[in-house]
């Protein structure tokens, strides 16, 4: 194993396991972690893989420490668009500058705070199935999108400038090109 893949899956981890630190609500890493995953495995695999895993993982911890049930409903619409993530991520492999990582990011952001919340309208209990109860459910969450944003930000920005950094100072993590067919 090489030890860019080493790095990677380390930061993704990481970020998976600050889940578990107290934070204002939904200021967390794991959008960022899925975009800066897409955007920097090779292996396509690892990039949809490692983020769903550890995800997971945190979500058991999460779920019993926390809500007294492993899984929630609304989970597979949130692993959704965290795969959705890693894909708008491998869509930004080959130019990762500040405007190219900041526009998916802010669409991220927007995608998880529509889809989100129409599953938690849809197939909650809060809100009458009519269309004043969607604007009403999404307009409640507009705190949450708040928080969303700014942690997405913050941690797309970390995730991002943090490695960047690495693979200056540390040749070994920056991604060589693959060797041409013979």
């Amino acid at each position: 194993m090489n030890k860019r893949l080493i790095t990677l899956s380390v930061i993704v981890g990481l970020a998976a396991l600050s889940r578990l630190l107290p934070h204002p609500p939904n200021v967390t890493p794991i959008a960022a972690m899925a975009l800066f995953a897409g955007a920097h495995f090779r292996n396509r695999k690892a990039a949809f893989l490692l983020p769903i895993a550890a995800m997971f993982l945190s979500d058991l911890v999460l779920g019993f420490a926390v809500y007294g049930s492993a899984l929630l409903k609304s989970q597979p619409v949130v692993y959704f668009c965290m795969l959705t993530a890693v894909a708008i991520g491998r869509l930004i492999r080959t130019n990762r500058s500040a405007l190219k990582i900041a526009s998916p990011t802010f669409g991220n952001a927007v995608m998880f705070y529509l889809v989100t919340n129409f599953a938690v309208w849809a197939w909650g209990a809060l809100y009458p199935r009519t269309w004043s109860g969607l604007i009403a459910c999404y307009t409640a969450a507009i705190p949450f999108f708040r928080n969303s944003l700014i942690g997405d930000i913050t941690f797309v920005a970390l995730l991002f400038g943090g490695f960047a950094l690495l693979e200056r100072f540390f040749v070994s993590l920056r991604e060589q090109p693959r060797p041409l067919p013979a």
